[in-house]
C-alpha cells in the first residue's frame, strides 16, 4: 500500500487549493460536485460515494441533472 497526501486550502466561494505530492491545482466546488484540472466529480447521494471523471462535459452536464433529480426526491 502506498503512502498519499493530499490537503485542501480553502479560498472562499467554493474555490480551493489542491496540494498533494505531485502538486498544487485549483478547484470550484458546488453543490453537485467539483470541478478540476483533472476533471469533475459529482456527488451521488449515498455517503461515502462518487462519481469521477476526466471526460466530455456533456457527460458530466447528463450525470450532474440525474444527480439533482434524486437529490430533489431524496429530500420532498
Amino acid at each position: 500500500m502506498g503512502f498519499r497526501f493530499q490537503k485542501r486550502v480553502k479560498l472562499g466561494g467554493g474555490l480551493g487549493l489542491n496540494i498533494s505530492r505531485s502538486g498544487i491545482s485549483p478547484s470550484l466546488r458546488t453543490k453537485m460536485g467539483t470541478f478540476s484540472k483533472n476533471g469533475y466529480s459529482t456527488k451521488t447521494g449515498i455517503p461515502g460515494v462518487r462519481y469521477q471523471n476526466s471526460g466530455c462535459m456533456v457527460f458530466f452536464l447528463f450525470t450532474g441533472a440525474l444527480t439533482f433529480l434524486i437529490y430533489t426526491i431524496k429530500h420532498l
